[in-house]
């Protein structure tokens, strides 16, 4: 008798701890270990390769029992979750008609596989208050880099990693570049909203990091691309949040400041005069020049668009094209062979042809209409797209791995912020506008309130 009763409770006792399961599963608790996992990703990615893969991973399987899969297939119909999926299901149909081998075709599928996490991250953060940690985590993590960088310029014995560059402590100076542009240019909203509600300390002290990531990119070390595409991310801050007499002033002042940069600073001269010395060295003697290399993978990367201009050479084929068009014997440029054209639409296109082309620019287009607002969230966000953008003209970015984590975490963590406070019942949404707001005036006033107190609820997240 008592078996058999035990054998009635079973499936009810199963039944219980299901539910425990669940309810746990949907928790704070484990909620805020995601959350902790993505700033464990934030803080890792400056630093090693290897960990942010793990994390992401962990990140996965930790965040895969809280999503609620039918609101979740909703929200891909939004075009920012809807392009990165679109895009990879391209990457994974373009095996189909690649020529090389399934190896070959397969591993071409892994850059493009980072995107899918884009739809995953903006639905999580659409439903936690803490997306300001992983922002704060990566500035963190970056600032605490460019202190090292100081450090091993001093003193290399003490780099943590082999690097081939002075003052780059891990990974390269590309990279390295791209994080200190990155955060240097982003700190100018909460600067300037610091500036203007009187909160001069915190201002001050925002001003001297900033300072520091760019002193160290003219005086350490800094990627050509980055000193292009900086005063792009420069331009595109003053021309949203700045009055035209302000940025007149800053253009004055940027302009004294390179100057005296220019005559202290023989690194920044040295890379400055390579782009003109390069382009000559390839054009008279084809020698494999960094510029001169750029120039004939674009060369050649047109070439093979024009062969299969619609449906590109398919997932993985880049490699193979160019072992095909190498000329010439070993140490010219015209005999490199490289996977990666150094250019982020030539490389979709070569692909996947203008179909490719089309998916990539409707995604940066949309991801940047998804960040039209006027807060910090909005502002980083937009930053981030904008820097994979140009950074695209000289490297395809999107598909490396450190600038291609950059943006899936940036876009993915900004954006569920964003569209969390354009929720119906969000307190954001509630304040309203139109004529019911009141003047033009009082809303600029109001919405620099709301940034002040926006960015106190980040930094009072620091000292905690």
């Amino acid at each position: 008798m008592t078996v058999e009763a035990d054998a009635m409770h079973t499936p009810a006792r199963l039944s219980h701890w299901l539910d425990r399961l669940h309810t746990w599963r949907r928790s704070a608790t484990w909620l805020l270990t995601v959350d902790l996992l993505t700033v464990m990703i934030a803080a890792s990615l400056p630093w090693s390769t290897s960990a942010t893969s793990i994390l992401v991973v962990l990140w996965v399987i930790v965040v895969a029992p809280t999503i609620d899969w039918e609101a979740f297939v909703l929200d891909l119909a939004h075009p920012a979750c809807a392009l990165p999926v679109l895009f990879l299901t391209l990457a994974v149909l373009g095996t189909l008609w690649a020529d090389g081998p399934w190896a070959v075709r397969l591993h071409g599928i892994k850059p493009v596989a980072k995107l899918l996490l884009i739809p995953f991250l903006l639905y999580h953060f659409q439903r936690t208050q803490r997306g300001a940690w992983i922002l704060i985590a990566f500035l963190a993590s970056c600032t605490l880099l460019m202190i090292l960088s100081w450090i091993v310029l001093f003193f290399p014995g003490l780099k943590p990693a082999h690097t081939l560059s002075a003052g780059v402590p891990v990974k390269n100076y590309i990279d390295q570049s791209q994080e200190f542009a990155l955060c240097a240019v982003a700190l100018a909203y909460p600067i300037i909203t610091f500036l203007r509600a009187k909160r001069n300390s915190l201002a001050a002290l925002l001003i001297a990091v900033s300072l520091g990531f760019v002193v160290n990119m003219m005086f350490v070390i800094v990627s050509r691309t980055a000193l292009v595409t900086m005063p792009i991310m420069l331009a595109v801050f003053a021309l949203l949040h700045l009055k035209w007499r302000s940025i007149v002033i800053i253009l004055c002042v940027a302009s004294i400041a390179v100057g005296l940069a220019w005559a202290t600073s023989p690194h920044l001269r040295s890379t400055t005069a390579t782009f003109l010395g390069d382009y000559e060295i390839y054009r008279k003697r084809n020698e494999p020049t960094s510029i001169g290399l750029r120039l004939e993978f674009w060369r050649k990367s047109l070439r093979f668009f024009a062969d299969a201009p619609v449906v590109g050479h398919g997932t993985g084929s880049t490699r193979g094209l160019f072992e095909q068009a190498a000329q010439g014997p070993a140490g010219l440029a015209s005999s490199e062979v490289i996977g990666n054209p150094h250019n982020q639409t030539l490389n979709v296109a070569v692909q996947w042809g203008a179909i490719g082309g089309a998916i990539l620019c409707a995604m940066w287009l949309l991801h940047l209409l998804l960040f039209r607002g006027d807060d910090l969230a909005n502002w980083i966000g937009l930053l981030v797209v904008v820097q994979n953008i140009f950074t695209s003209l000289f490297n395809s970015h999107l598909f490396d791995f450190h600038e291609g984590w950059m943006y899936v975490v940036g876009v993915g963590v900004a954006g569920g912020m964003v569209l969390k406070a354009r929720k119906p019942n969000s307190k954001i949404e509630a304040r309203g506008s139109g004529p019911a707001a009141g003047t033009a005036n009082e809303m600029s006033y109001q919405q620099r309130r709301n940034a002040v107190k926006e960015l106190d609820i980040v930094y009072g997240s620091v000292r905690e």
